[in-house]
């Protein structure tokens, strides 16, 4: 006989997952739900990499390739204060973040090969394919004596 569920799938998760809490509508700009949402799209000649990155300036964002690892990191940190005539404040909010997100490309793509460009809140990445060279097989021979 099916229950109805009263804590989504699994009773644990609810006591070992991340806690949720209920959304603010007016207080604050700043959301997570779509920070970085990427698109990956496959061409003839490489790879398209779309990410949202709300919020965010171009001075904001690093991206670096090390051990065939694309790596984009973003970082902000933003004020928003609002005082009354008297100058006491009404509103003081302060928001720090950080968030990062890596991309095996492969060992034989340099930095040179990637082109990047920001605006409007997405990162545009143009990743290159590049075929695999053939191992070249070393032949090592065994003396035979006699």
């Amino acid at each position: 006989m099916l229950m109805p569920s009263i804590f989504g799938e699994n009773l644990l998760d609810d006591f070992f997952g991340m806690p949720s809490f209920p959304k603010f509508t007016g207080y604050s700009t700043n959301s997570t739900n779509n920070i970085m949402h990427t698109d990956v799209k496959e061409t003839d000649s490489g790879y398209e990499v779309a990410m949202n990155l709300p919020g965010f300036k171009k001075e904001d964002v690093q991206a670096e390739l090390k051990d065939g690892y694309l790596t984009i990191h973003a970082t902000t940190n933003t004020s928003n204060d609002a005082k009354d005539d008297d100058g006491k404040y009404i509103r003081r909010e302060r928001y720090s973040g950080s968030c990062s997100r890596s991309f095996y490309v492969g060992e034989d793509i340099t930095q040179e090969d990637i082109k990047a460009k920001f605006e409007d809140g997405v990162l545009k990445i143009a990743v290159p394919k590049k075929e695999a060279k053939p191992a070249v097989e070393d032949k090592k021979y065994i003396a035979i004596e006699g």
